[in-house]
């Protein structure tokens, strides 16, 4: 009568989708957490440090969302070519 659903043959979570997620979540858990960096010291090149903490993120954000893609990538690659054989 109803056919029941194919269930996935591998597990939907892995350490790699993980990875990709605390790559992801990291740069909002960080701005989110005000108090850590609502302050004024220590100064970089006359820069209060609310400034350049927030400048900062800005790069390892680019660095994190770079390697999530990457992995994710690697990821889709390895299940479609063991879907194949």
């Amino acid at each position: 009568m109803s056919e029941s659903p194919e269930l996935p043959k591998e597990p939907v979570v892995t350490p790699v989708r993980v990875a990709i997620g605390l790559c992801l979540l990291a740069p909002f858990a960080a701005m989110l957490w005000v108090g850590s960096y609502a302050k004024v010291d220590p100064r970089f090149i006359g820069i209060p440090f609310f400034y350049w903490y927030q400048m900062l993120w800005v790069l390892i954000s680019t660095a994190l969302t770079t390697v999530a893609y990457r992995l994710r990538r690697r990821d889709q690659r390895a299940r479609r070519g063991g879907a194949g054989r």
